[in-house]
């Protein structure tokens, strides 16, 4: 016990000069500063319930347990989520009450806990973790980030995290520099969606009633039943639930469909059949953005069917796609603290 509470606190002494993601502000969230992401050490979210609008084998018939971090590193100017990322949305919560949290969605039978965009909270996540585990939890972990990430902070996730579920949003410096502030996001996407791959090795799937079984028997029968491959998920009566593995997902931005080519030829030639590709056409403008017109109208039929023939073309075999109604549904849900 000792010794798992000196290597919490050392690893909450990652805070005094906080340099979790490749923004490396180095101001001491432990003294109440806060850096790009806009947080303290105090743990601030706005959400935590069954999300059923993730990919099939994340959501499952269930429902995923999302929790919905406040703040962001990347601020991105068309951000759907920017009543969380900017901080003005969430609830200050403690570690214990986050690890309440993680239980109660195990007790609403969700398939997993999926932690959303929660960077610049990992000490605090692991700590969190740690404690419910203790107390009976056994759900699998999912954390769901937009990728601008250190390469050491996904590394000190090793043995925390089940399935990652990354964003990689531009290959392009000069997009990446113009929509999100980070010039260099590409290098450390690419960098940490490598360590995220490294640790989870190609994909693995568990029928969705073995899960849940295993889980209302307080059992960890599902790290030890026959993993299903991709394959034999396809070939499966009823809902898989994806249990370990990465779905590295691409949202299609108005105009940017040459970028979005160059990203999917990039995964495909690094990671062929290690990970998900889930190719995304929900993108809604969802503020004014004077400054960004281009940004202002959804992708059309035509841009979003282009991208799906040239992945086609290059032979992408595990995937995930949208439909063309994908804009007009709520992706979003109301960040009113529920379940927080």
């Amino acid at each position: 016990m000792k010794e798992l509470e000196e290597k919490m606190s050392k690893q909450t002494q990652k805070l005094k000069s906080c340099r979790l993601c490749p923004r490396n502000c180095g101001v001491n969230r432990l003294e109440g500063e806060c850096g790009v992401c806009g947080q303290t050490e105090q743990i601030k979210a706005a959400r935590a319930g069954l999300h059923m609008w993730e990919e099939p084998c994340i959501s499952g018939t269930k429902g995923s347990g999302t929790i919905f971090f406040s703040g962001c590193s990347l601020h991105c100017v068309y951000c759907q989520n920017a009543a969380i990322a900017n901080g003005s949305a969430g609830k200050e919560i403690s570690i214990e009450r986050l690890a309440e949290i993680f239980l109660e969605l195990q007790g609403q039978q969700a398939n997993n806990v999926n932690l959303v965009t929660p960077g610049h909270f990992v000490p605090q996540i692991k700590k969190a973790l740690d404690k419910a585990k203790r107390q009976g939890f056994l759900l699998p972990v999912v954390y769901n980030t937009g990728s601008y990430e250190s390469v050491e902070n996904i590394r000190s996730l090793e043995g925390y995290i089940d399935v990652y579920l990354p964003d990689l949003k531009y290959k392009d410096a000069a997009l990446s520099a113009k929509y999100s502030h980070a010039p260099d996001y590409f290098l450390h996407a690419g960098q940490a969606i490598a360590e995220m791959v490294r640790q989870t090795g190609e994909p693995r799937f568990v029928p969705e009633s073995v899960l849940t079984d295993s889980i209302i028997s307080g059992e960890e029968r599902w790290k030890h039943v026959q993993w299903m491959t991709p394959e034999e998920m396809e070939d499966a009566e009823g809902t898989s639930i994806l249990v370990r593995g990465t779905v590295v997902r691409h949202l299609l931005l108005p105009g940017c469909l040459s970028d979005a080519k160059g990203i999917i030829k990039y995964l495909l030639d690094t990671y062929g059949d290690k990970i998900y590709i889930s190719l995304m056409s929900q993108y809604t403008p969802a503020q004014h953005l004077p400054d960004y017109p281009e940004l202002g109208r959804r992708v059309t039929e035509r841009e979003y069917e282009a991208l799906l023939d040239y992945a086609i073309e290059l032979g992408i075999n595990l995937g995930f796609i949208q439909d063309g109604e994908a804009a007009e549904e709520s992706f979003i849900p109301a960040f009113d603290g529920y379940g927080i």
